[in-house]
């Protein structure tokens, strides 16, 4: 099955995905697979009427969808549509898009924190770098580009090992 990714480029629909619960809901959906709302209430820690509505919030802005299987016809199965989001940093430019872009931003540095306290245990392909980089605009975009070309090659195999792949491209702070 290809990667596939839902690109954010309007404000109304950034205010849509930026609430932490539609976050997280969007997130489980991702990792764990299809879940009704009361399943992600569980796994969460919140009602299923919350979960529900959050999730009938992310279907109307093209996040999620029905799943093809429904086990129940007492409750609703959900799915995610794509496998990323991305947010153009155009959308800081919107009147008062820099807020939702900011908390988007600061639930992706939880998770990735979260990520990092839980790795506990060395194995085989299991590691961080950090590469040093001097780039022009243009190949940092080829960068993000074929970086993103590699990892899309990846995506959809039945290995061994769940796995979540970080690539964080910031600037190098200036030295004191």
């Amino acid at each position: 099955m290809p990667f596939t990714s839902k690109v954010v480029d309007d404000l109304e629909t950034l205010k849509a995905v930026s609430h932490p619960l539609r976050l997280e809901l969007l997130g489980r959906l991702r990792t764990a697979g299809p879940a009704t709302a009361s399943q992600l209430g569980r796994a969460l820690g919140q009602s299923s009427g919350s979960t529900s509505y959050h999730l009938r919030q992310l279907e109307r802005f093209g996040f999620v969808a029905d799943d093809e299987e429904q086990p129940s016809a007492r409750e609703r199965r959900w799915r995610a549509l794509h496998d990323a989001t991305s947010f153009p940093s155009s959308l800081s430019d919107l009147d008062g898009g820099r807020e939702y872009v900011d908390a988007v931003r600061r639930r992706q540095e939880r998770y990735l924190r979260e990520g990092l306290e839980a790795w506990t245990e060395p194995r085989p392909g299991i590691g961080m770098s950090d590469y040093g980089l001097r780039l022009d605009p243009a190949d940092l975009q080829a960068l993000q580009d074929e970086l993103h070309a590699v990892v899309t090659r990846y995506t959809g195999r039945a290995g061994t090992e769940d796995v979540v792949l970080h690539v964080l491209t910031l600037p190098r702070p200036t030295a004191p």
